[in-house]
């Protein structure tokens, strides 16, 4: 039978909500997007058999952001053909082989690949790490989480990050922060760690973001922020994720330290 790409509408909701709730863990970017009213120019994508939805994607054609749904290889290479010659892919996240097989389809030179794993993290595995000291971040907190994420964004690539414009980082900053997105660890007056929800859904939350300024490390801050917003979180979600970069030994030191377990499900992030 053959497959056939459409651009998803209110009247997929249904459909696409069973496709992606099947294993919602790994789909919690696409679901927490679709929920959102403010995406802009982002659209979904889905992969037809007849009526059967079988694969999606979100893509923001001004960004070249695609993020696939956890499907098969074909299905992901399907959607990136039809997608061919609309966006051009700049950045992509989700199950490795989903990513390699858009990446092949979209890119005709090979962009930087950094492999992640996905771990999780359920309320009998967290371990006692809690912590008054962390808050919701407000918009007072904008500029210095700027400086932070562009940090992070230097580091996570070896001093050479993607190439971004400063209001482009300003307007998703803000824009976490006015979702209430954005959790702070503050010592002594000043930030020492942020962690972000980068989706939250009934099914579960992704956290993400896990950054800790150089001069606040090796003292235990991203261990109790990351464990005090996972205990708030998991109290009124059931399961958490945390992608992290096989490259991150640090972050997955933390990670394993507050309760998160698994790994075995392997992730990529494509930068062009």
């Amino acid at each position: 039978m053959s497959l056939e790409v459409r651009e998803l509408g209110t009247e997929h909701d249904a459909a696409l909500r069973g496709l992606l709730s099947v294993d919602a863990l790994r789909n919690l970017r696409l679901l927490d997007a679709w929920e959102e009213t403010s995406m802009g120019p982002s659209r979904h994508y889905g992969l037809f058999s007849a009526q059967r939805l079988l694969a999606a994607a979100l893509v923001e054609p001004s960004s070249g952001r695609i993020w696939p749904s956890a499907c098969a290889p074909h299905h992901a290479r399907a959607l990136g053909t039809s997608l061919a010659g609309t966006v051009v892919l700049r950045s992509s996240l989700g199950d490795r082989p989903a990513v390699e097989a858009l990446v092949d389809t979209l890119r005709p030179s090979k962009p930087r690949l950094i492999a992640h794993r996905l771990f999780t993290a359920s309320p009998d595995n967290l371990g006692p790490f809690t912590s008054r000291a962390l808050r919701l971040a407000n918009e007072d907190d904008g500029p210095r989480l700027v400086q932070m994420n562009a940090a992070e964004l230097a580091e996570s690539f070896d001093g050479d990050p993607p190439a971004e414009g400063a209001e482009v980082l300003e307007a998703r900053v803000l824009h976490h922060i006015r979702r209430r997105r954005t959790w702070v660890l503050e010592l002594g007056g000043s930030l020492a760690t942020k962690v972000e929800v980068g989706a939250q859904t009934r099914f579960g939350a992704e956290l993400e973001g896990v950054y800790t300024v150089p001069e606040h490390r090796f003292c235990g801050c991203a261990t109790l922020a990351l464990g005090q917003l996972s205990r708030n979180l998991l109290s009124s979600t059931p399961q958490l994720t945390l992608r992290i970069a096989d490259s991150a030994e640090g972050l997955l030191a933390v990670a394993r330290k507050v309760g998160y377990v698994g790994g075995s499900v392997p992730q990529l992030l494509a930068i062009a």
